[in-house]
């Protein structure tokens, strides 16, 4: 396996893009934006993360392509003990690339390392905590025993940081290695990953499901959706996840390419700093809120291709209020809000935001127009994406606004609301509030599946009153095919499925 990082930089852009037009038989070229520069399952957040690694990495549950929970590595299980115990029974006969079996002490090690010392450097520990301790009941039979009933947890086992890996591979070549040389037990298999530029599948031959019909799958890592698109039309890739909306009606039109557009999980909102600067009274935030032509820019600037929300998260999410009203777009209201706060006309306050992301940017514009006309200046302050994401918001260094887009991906309010205004957790750099911590943990203890759903709902209205966000919008998961492409499933979990696509 190549990992090349230096040599890049000496490549001008023009090689890197170059490559034959027409792809080799058996062969799926797909352009994704960002390189997530760690596979290991406990140190990642990020959708794009999932996009690749869900075909090599697999956990004891699935979700399918309607976002259903399937059996996975685990055939069946059963809720004990009133939800303290869960027990897994394990499919048998299954291996992981490097052929070291999988078992109820695989089990026992993934979920032992993604609660110890090495899941704690990573993001993905906190979504485990309810977990006490894994017994190995027989080789073919685990228990997972919760420190306190969880009804997300089987959801959150289909999720990114309880995929499971090999204990012996793991322990021989350490944490480090496994990040850039990943051992699951999917459907294909990790043959080559050069940082930065791509990473290179090929089906495993021992694998227990469906056998893809592929012979090799190449993700290209393209940051700019312009490009993205110039590398689809010229046919050296097949498939491209990160078009621009304008690029929509390019793609439509083409006779060569196809568009697939759905409701996906990523809502997009702008976040505001309660800690610093006018933002901090709660006046201020609903006059932003209420400054902002939310329907005119899903409309002109996203043309139809996302939908307004009330709350972060959509109506794919447990927890989705459908009658939960919006804040109305009202400048005389907002321009009151303002005068009562004592904020002067003029006042300076900054929106933070990735720079890739080239959508955002004609919203953050709009939106820098709307703010100006009731008296407030807005300075768009784009920073690269890895710097944004890994600095800039988790170590509280935004402006008074900070674009947020979030994927949800247990599809369970919980998974946002958790992270995104508890106390302490990484994606909150300002927010301290003890009553909605104390709403945040109470949700988690109730089994009653109508009963949470009531109290998330109520978290919901809790953050609205309190104008903690500018809910923006629910963007459409959107692709854009090269015909040749067939079987290819649009998945609304942004989670690329592969065992049915082929190419011609």
């Amino acid at each position: 396996m190549r990992l090349s990082r230096n040599w890049l930089l000496a490549l001008p852009l023009a090689a890197l893009l170059a490559g034959s037009p027409a792809q080799a038989a058996g062969t799926l070229t797909i352009a994704q934006a960002q390189d997530p520069n760690n596979w290991d399952p406990i140190a990642t957040f990020l959708i794009s993360w999932g996009s690749v690694a869900g075909n090599f990495f697999e956990g004891l549950v699935i979700r399918d392509e309607s976002l259903k929970l399937q059996p996975g590595l685990a055939t069946s299980w059963e809720v004990l003990e009133g939800g303290k115990r869960l027990r897994f029974h394990l499919r048998q006969g299954v291996t992981f690339h490097d052929g070291e079996p999988f078992n109820a002490e695989a089990v026992k090690f993934t979920i032992d390392r993604l609660l110890g010392p090495e899941g704690k450097k990573g993001p993905q520990q906190s979504n485990y905590t309810t977990i006490g301790s894994v017994e190995i009941v027989d080789a073919a039979t685990v228990d997972i025993v919760m420190k306190q009933p969880d009804p997300v947890m089987l959801t959150k086992l289909a999720g990114y940081g309880a995929m499971m890996v090999p204990p012996k591979y793991v322990t021989e070549k350490g944490s480090a290695a496994f990040a850039l040389a990943p051992v699951g037990t999917g459907p294909f298999k990790v043959v080559d990953y050069q940082p930065k530029v791509s990473v290179t599948l090929e089906p495993y031959a021992g694998y227990w499901g469906v056998k893809p019909k592929l012979d090799k799958v190449v993700y290209r890592f393209i940051v700019e959706p312009d490009t993205q698109l110039a590398e689809l039309q010229a046919g050296r890739i097949d498939i491209a996840s990160n078009l621009s909306v304008a690029a929509t009606g390019i793609v439509s039109k083409s006779a060569d390419l196809k568009l697939e557009s759905i409701t996906g999980p990523t809502v997009v909102v702008v976040r505001l700093n309660t800690a610093h600067g006018v933002t901090t009274d709660v006046r201020v935030r609903k006059a932003m809120i209420m400054a902002v032509d939310r329907d005119a820019i899903v409309k002109q600037i996203l043309m139809g291709q996302a939908e307004t929300v009330t709350s972060f998260q959509s109506s794919l999410s447990f927890g989705f209020d459908p009658k939960q009203a919006a804040v109305p777009f009202d400048p005389a209201g907002a321009k009151k809000l303002l005068a009562e706060a004592k904020v002067p006309a003029g006042t300076a306050v900054a929106l933070d935001f990735p720079s890739n992301n080239t959508t955002f940017r004609e919203v953050a514009q709009a939106m820098a127009g709307y703010m100006s006309a009731v008296g407030l200046k807005v300075a768009v302050r784009p920073s690269e994406q890895n710097v944004y994401t890994n600095d800039i918001v988790p170590n509280g260094k935004t402006g008074e606004m900070f674009q947020f887009g979030w994927g949800g991906w247990t599809f369970d309010y919980d998974n946002t609301a958790y992270l995104m205004y508890h106390t302490g957790e990484h994606w909150n750099p300002y927010d301290k509030d003890a009553t909605l911590d104390g709403m945040l943990d109470a949700q988690r203890l109730i089994a009653d599946p109508k009963q949470r759903e009531a109290k998330l709902q109520d978290i919901a209205h809790y953050v609205a009153d309190h104008a903690l966000e500018i809910p923006m919008y629910n963007l459409n998961t959107i692709y854009g095919l090269n015909k040749r492409v067939k079987g290819f499933v649009p998945p609304p979990d942004n989670r690329i499925r592969l065992q049915t696509t082929t190419v011609e």
